[in-house]
């Protein structure tokens, strides 16, 4: 249930007219990825933006523009790195001994409170959420029968010089307050990029509880070009007891018109027994934590098998995450699961050409079974 630990350092940008090996040769296809697209989208998004404030962000853009002509992605990732480094706070400094003033000692002992922390973590997600500094990868998730690929789970990718992990981010952003705030603008850069994604797979979209019974989300869902047998919601966090009532009220009108929600029985975000039988969950996943090297471990075995028969129980699907190897493959297999994902499948990738891909790419893991 992880937003996955990555995010886009300086090097995943392309020099021009750089080609991966894995991409088409031509330039005019390579122009129609969607991380190309995107860069483009941030770019009339800052240029865009009337708000006095951010004047100085459109001008600077302007500059690395004319300073690369012909090569956006360039003049953009210049643009965020002068960005960063204006809103970071400058560490506090310790004055010369001769500069020091002497002070009375404090009858008691001060409190401390982050400021500096909060307020430079608050320019930095609100930097991301004024520039729409976001991308979409996907992952697939195929059938373990078939080999077939039936959906694939949206993850977020942050535009940015530090290469820290999205859940960094998403961390980082709840501490501040603004946790929400980066989780619907995640929802709806997804849902956009869902647009390419094959009509024949659904779509995964990880959200926190709290989150989930944003009205925004709800309006974002019904306003998106997906039908709602396309939708699954991921639940990403611990369930409240006392929120889970509202949650499924929340999600209820989306559900009976074919949204389907995924939960965790695993990991630091695992579901009760309780909790399932409120919830009701459509798809029941295995951390990847517990599918690592399954296939050494007795006692992961075990829990995975009592994972899959409580679902059976409560007539939910069960997807293993994390899966790398036809060895773990195999077990999970054998255990009774029925879906699977992995970079045994695919990588998350931001490519459409990828995503259409793994709807015809031969199913080679099968045959190492």
């Amino acid at each position: 249930m992880s937003r996955d630990e990555f995010s886009i350092p300086p090097s995943a940008v392309p020099e021009p007219g750089a080609v991966s090996a894995e991409s088409e040769p031509s330039a005019s296809g390579a122009a129609t990825t969607t991380l190309h697209q995107q860069v483009l989208e941030i770019i009339d998004a800052v240029l865009g933006d009337a708000e006095a404030e951010g004047e100085w962000a459109r001008a600077q853009l302007r500059s690395f523009l004319e300073a690369h002509p012909g090569d956006p992605e360039r003049a953009l990732l210049e643009h965020l790195i002068a960005t960063r480094q204006r809103t970071a706070e400058p560490a506090d400094t310790v004055p010369p001994l001769e500069h020091r003033v002497p002070r009375r000692r404090p009858t008691r002992k001060p409190k401390t409170v982050p400021v500096r922390f909060s307020r430079s973590v608050n320019k930095r997600i609100q930097t991301v959420l004024r520039d729409k500094l976001l991308l979409t990868a996907f992952q697939p998730i195929n059938d373990l029968s078939s080999g077939n690929a039936i959906g694939v789970e949206a993850l977020t990718r942050f535009v940015g010089s530090d290469g820290a992990s999205a859940d960094v981010w998403f961390n980082e952003a709840s501490a501040v307050g603004l946790g929400i705030e980066l989780e619907i603008a995640a929802l709806h850069c997804a849902l956009k990029a869902a647009l390419e994604v094959p009509e024949n797979l659904f779509v995964a979209f990880n959200l926190t509880p709290g989150t989930c019974s944003d009205p925004r989300v709800g309006e974002a869902l019904r306003a998106a070009h997906l039908t709602p047998d396309r939708i699954v919601i991921e639940l990403t966090g611990r369930v409240q007891p006392a929120d889970s009532m509202s949650l499924a009220a929340s999600l209820d009108p989306l559900r009976r018109r074919g949204l389907r929600l995924a939960v965790s029985a695993s990991g630091t975000g695992l579901a009760s027994p309780e909790e399932l039988a409120q919830l009701r969950p459509d798809i029941i996943k295995l951390d990847r934590k517990l599918i690592e090297r399954i296939h050494e471990s007795e006692g992961h075995q075990s829990h995975a098998a009592s994972i899959v028969e409580l679902a059976r129980g409560v007539g939910a699907t069960v997807v293993a995450e994390g899966i790398e190897s036809p060895a773990e493959l195999a077990v999970v297999t054998d255990l009774g699961v029925t879906a699977g994902q992995g970079f045994l499948f695919g990588r998350p990738s931001v490519q459409p050409l990828d995503w259409s891909a793994w709807t015809i790419r031969p199913k080679q893991h099968l045959r190492l079974l």
